[in-house]
């Protein structure tokens, strides 16, 4: 199975929205919020989505952020999202687009990865496990109601 893997583009935005909705379970994602967003992380230049292409199809994506860090000059990457089709799940594609990701933060001179994971994705939490990554910390969030 050849995937390719490359920055995401316009065309790409229906199929990653249906990624985070159904695999990451997010619910809340459309074309619209999701157009708007990306083009302003694409100002911001600290973001970038990469997409997992089979037979030209978006078949999983990674959205990232180099994120600056008191006493890390250069900072960190933070995985905001990773998610694969569920069909093309334990096929390597997951492990491709973070293979990817590490190859881009050496490129940036970064040494540090990081991401959260809700507590019942187990299953993801071994995939990221395999794939090197130490569970060290707890993620914490809180939502704020705005009046």
């Amino acid at each position: 199975m050849e995937i390719k893997i490359r920055e995401i583009l316009a065309n790409d935005y229906t199929e990653v929205v249906f990624l985070w909705n159904y695999v990451l379970g997010i619910g809340n994602v459309n074309d619209e919020n999701f157009r708007v967003t990306t083009e302003k992380m694409n100002e911001d230049g600290n973001y970038k989505t990469f997409v997992a292409l089979f037979e030209n199809d978006v078949v999983g994506f990674v959205t990232i952020v180099q994120a600056l860090s008191v006493g890390v000059t250069i900072g960190y990457l933070h995985i905001q999202a990773l998610a694969v089709k569920k069909e093309f799940q334990h096929r390597g594609i997951g492990t491709k687009l973070l293979r990817h990701t590490e190859n881009y933060a050496k490129e940036l001179g970064i040494s540090s990865i990081i991401l959260c994971s809700g507590f019942k994705r187990t299953d993801a939490h071994a995939f990221y496990e395999h794939n090197g990554y130490d569970k060290d910390s707890y993620c914490f969030d809180k939502a704020i109601k705005l009046d």
